[in-house]
């Protein structure tokens, strides 16, 4: 991204200042234009600052805007133009039916190619290239056979369908970016700014610094809350990583796990309530449900994540012979909840808004303007008017990339439903799979994987969610389980080689290998990779159904995280012989699976493992050294 200084990094920020501030004023007021006219000025701003922000080249950054960039971007503002000059005839016509005239169908080709153009700076070449593939398959409908044939689309019904409908560009994603992403983003850059991410990151140190493997707990704590700010993982990795991954490495740790517990711990800030990344936004909208009911339904299974992570960081530690950091490098927990303890209010005032039942626009708004209000009971924190523009500015830029890739994935969805691919793809599906539901979500399982390692999480379950979700949702699954199954796993692609994004980030700060540091991640990750095909097949993890099934499930299953870390790293109360891991993984599937049943077996298989780890110790594990 460019660093631009001078008249023109002023009027940049002056336009991304605009752009925050119109998007807050839209939610307040009655007066402002209607959804329709949102969505084309969130295109426009986002557009706009793509093109004199992000070089047509990665890793060339001027400090000035080539004339061909400052070219698309006026190119850019006449394409939305055109929409609001003929706004009435295009708000008020029959899609496909009314014919467009040869400068519509001009400005729909050209906006869209701006769009591709933009995607491919912001986020990479990925999305673009699937999105061009859906076009093709547009237009080649007729010399394809099975389930992939179709009548074939026409151009001007291609150019009608991306660009002049609400089924396209302008479709389910980008609302969700221009209504709540935005908001969400800035609110969270306002507590960048507040000082937030180094309170995070402090409280975490106190809290847990001074345990065995305290560090990688640390890390747990710091990245857990601070996905709150960022919902990236690369993101996260990138501002906790250079903090935790050394301290690791100084107590011990081994680069590769170092940089593992990194990524698993920041890539978890996506599915991490009360703000989660911006696909849950989408995943509420595609579903016709509350954004609440979503943060809801992601608290256990976000539990079971982190609880597995911090419990398997704790087994490495010990089993290694690792300590914590020393007394006297520590931050006092008093004195920090004293100085900056105040920067919880924020987010706690967001989540009860939530809980009372206002709506995310509302609740992201009002806190934000307690953060600014909260900020100053410590002049040391306080946002004055500057750290006020700086906040709104990079909201703003920040939500670019997210704006941009909406806008693409409508393309692809504005496809998928003008041929009918979505319920052919199902109807095969359902049919490959011989009606079996397992088959359908490890093919969902690995879709999602592969998605996400090409593009970010957001487009990533939006092709999940036009394609492989209804096929699961016909096969007998919640349309809630079914969804967070697919965002669950666009999510674990950044920790899941050989394109794992979050943990090349991390492996680059530790000087780790990424292979090593991948089959680390995948390993620290694994609750992430089991719990989703559990709350498929019982909502209860997915706080759905009774009060007290619920509890259990949860209390059984936070039992059953812990068995697999104490499983996977081959350590509880001393080093486990391989027989005794068995038992360690086949307790942890039972008792995470919320059923009586295998809770029970799962309890009694876990105390015959910990009585083995008690009183019989053979010699072979004799030989490793029991650590203290």
């Amino acid at each position: 991204m460019r660093k631009l200084a001078g008249y023109a990094g002023l009027v940049v920020g002056v336009l991304a200042v605009a752009m925050s501030v119109y998007h807050i004023y839209a939610r307040l007021t009655v007066y402002a234009p209607d959804q329709q006219a949102l969505l084309y000025i969130t295109l426009a701003f986002s557009l706009v600052l793509s093109f004199l922000l992000w070089p047509m080249r990665k890793g060339v950054t001027p400090d000035r805007i080539p004339w061909v960039d400052l070219a698309l971007a006026g190119l850019s503002l006449a394409c939305i133009g055109y929409m609001f000059v003929n706004y009435d005839y295009i708000v008020n016509r029959f899609p496909t039916a009314d014919s467009l005239s040869r400068t519509d169908m001009a400005v729909g080709i050209v906006a869209t190619l701006l769009v591709l153009e933009a995607t491919r700076r912001t986020i990479g070449l990925a999305l673009p290239i699937v999105a061009v593939a859906f076009m093709a398959y547009g237009f080649a409908g007729p010399w394809l056979y099975g389930w992939t044939y179709h009548k074939g689309l026409t151009l001007e019904i291609m150019v009608d369908q991306t660009y002049f409908t609400t089924e396209g560009i302008f479709g389910v994603p980008m609302t969700v970016a221009a209504t709540y992403v935005i908001l969400f983003i800035i609110f969270g850059s306002f507590l960048e700014r507040s000082g937030a991410g180094e309170f995070f990151m402090n409280f975490a140190n106190a809290i847990a610094g001074g345990a065995r493997g305290g560090p990688g707990k640390v890390s747990v704590v710091s990245s857990s809350l601070f996905g709150t700010i960022s919902g990236s993982a690369v993101a996260n990795v990138m501002v906790d990583g250079w903090l935790t991954i050394p301290m690791m490495k100084k107590t011990g740790f081994k680069p590769e796990a170092a940089a593992a517990i990194e990524a698993v711990a920041s890539t978890g800030g996506q599915i991490m309530p009360p703000i989660m990344g911006a696909a849950a936004f989408v995943m509420a909208e595609f579903q016709g449900v509350s954004y609440t009911k979503v943060m809801i339904a992601a608290a256990i299974p976000a539990l079971f994540y982190y609880g597995a992570l911090f419990a398997a960081i704790h087994f490495n530690a010990v089993r290694s012979g690792l300590k914590g950091l020393p007394r006297e490098e520590l931050p006092i927990l008093g004195h920090i909840i004293l100085r900056q303890g105040h920067l919880f209010l924020p987010v706690i005032v967001l989540l009860g808004l939530l809980l009372l039942g206002f709506t995310p626009t509302y609740g992201a708004i009002i806190a934000t303007g307690a953060l600014i209000a909260i900020s100053w009971l410590r002049p040391a924190t306080g946002l004055g008017w500057r750290a006020c523009i700086e906040g709104l500015r990079d909201g703003a830029v920040h939500t670019v990339p997210v704006a941009m890739a909406c806008a693409s994935a409508g393309i692809v969805i504005g496809i998928v439903l003008q041929t009918g691919l979505a319920l052919r793809f199902t109807a095969f599906l359902i049919e490959f799979t011989y009606g079996s539901l397992l088959p359908a979500l490890l093919i969902t399982m690995v879709a999602g994987i592969v998605l996400g390692m090409g593009m970010p999480t957001t487009p990533a379950y939006i092709m999940q969610a036009a394609l492989l979700v209804p096929a699961i949702m016909k096969l007998g699954v919640e349309p809630m389980g079914a969804h967070m199954f697919a965002f669950y796993f666009s999510c674990l692609s950044a920790v899941t080689p050989p394109v794992a994004l979050a943990v090349y980030a991390a492996a680059s700060i530790g000087g780790a290998g990424l292979w090593g540091s991948g089959v680390q991640a995948m390993k620290f990750a694994a609750a992430g990779f089991i719990v989703p095909f559990f709350f498929v097949y019982n909502p209860a993890l997915l706080f759905e159904g009774p009060w007290h099934t619920i509890l259990g499930s949860a209390l059984t299953g936070t039992v059953g995280v812990i068995a697999l870390a104490a499983g996977l790293e081959g350590y509880f109360l001393r080093v486990a012989t391989w027989f005794e891991r068995a038992l360690f993984l086949i307790a942890a599937l039972l008792l995470i699976d919320p059923n009586p049943m295998t809770d029970a077996i799962g309890v009694a298989l876990l105390a015959a493992v910990l009585l083995l780890q008690k009183f019989w110790a053979p010699r072979s594990v004799m030989a490793q050294g029991v650590n203290p």
